[in-house]
């Protein structure tokens, strides 16, 4: 029974990693036109003031700033979350849609089946189960048959996945609380090489100006594009999250011979409904 349980629980992971792509997927237009408008607006307010773009262009700061958050990145982040990171950040920029309403309907289809016949015949239905997680939630509560046991192994996976995706962001807001100070040390190299040719005084103003590009490096870096994105993970995260926890109430009220009517009441506080959406 154990090893019957591990198994089940091991399918289910690997599975529900694949959720992702199970799903219809498109381009998240928001996180692109948010990075695009952040960016640009900086880019403008630069070449408001007159100085040209090309005067931020420091290579000794972008190689203090950039490699020096690469390296805090290696330091804190073991190489597996690292790798997994990186596949999170990518997968920012697309989305994956869930009609919550019409997941809710497959739930409600399912427990008018297993009130009929028991929750044997919900294994004919598993084809036509559009949500991958669902799908499995309900292959375990046929084969483990235990309502604690199912129970247990949902949530550990949901806890799990919870716990990767803090990880996936902290990776990223470690490096943007790092990159500010890795500007500020740019800063102070560059005050260092001013200092060396003091004597010339218009060299020392245009020493000065330079030397705090690094600043603006770290701050860009930070507060543009690390820190906006750990947030968007926890986002994404919580909605993930959310959906799984209605998927989980359901399977369990459908285990417990709940009527289907409950049932659908019961999941409602799970479903949004967006005012002038179409359907």
């Amino acid at each position: 029974m154990a090893s019957s349980e591990t198994a089940l629980a091991q399918q289910l992971r690997v599975e529900t990693a694949l959720e992702g792509s199970a799903r219809r997927r498109h381009v998240d237009l928001f996180f692109l036109i948010g990075v695009v408008i952040a960016l640009s607006a900086t880019i403008v307010g630069i070449y408001s003031t007159g100085v040209s773009i090309r005067y931020f262009l420091q290579p000794t700061g972008a190689v203090i700033v950039l490699g020096g958050t690469l390296g805090v990145i290696l330091i804190t982040t073991p190489r597996n979350s690292l790798a997994h990171s990186i596949r999170r950040v990518m997968d920012l920029i697309s989305a994956t849609d869930v009609n919550r309403e019409a997941l809710l309907e497959e739930i409600v289809d399912c427990a008018r089946a297993a009130r009929r016949g028991g929750i044997l015949s919900v294994e004919t239905l598993l084809p036509k189960i559009r949500h991958p997680f669902l799908a499995d939630a309900l292959l375990l509560a046929i084969d483990i048959g235990n309502r604690e046991e199912l129970r247990t192994v949902l949530e550990t996976e949901l806890r799990m996945k919870e716990r990767q995706g803090e990880a996936d962001a902290k990776a990223l807001e470690v490096a943007g609380g790092y990159a500010p100070t890795l500007g500020i040390i740019g800063t102070v190299v560059g005050l260092i090489d001013v200092l060396r040719q003091f004597s010339n005084l218009q060299s020392v103003g245009t020493g000065i100006g330079t030397a705090f590009v690094s600043t603006i490096y770290g701050l860009a870096l930070a507060n543009l594009l690390l820190l906006p994105a750990a947030h968007r993970i926890r986002a994404r995260v919580a909605e993930n999250f959310e959906i799984q926890e209605l998927v989980l109430e359901g399977v369990l009220s459908i285990v417990d011979s709940v009527h289907p009517s409950l049932i659908r009441m019961r999941l409602k506080a799970f479903v949004r409904k967006p005012k002038n959406r179409a359907s």
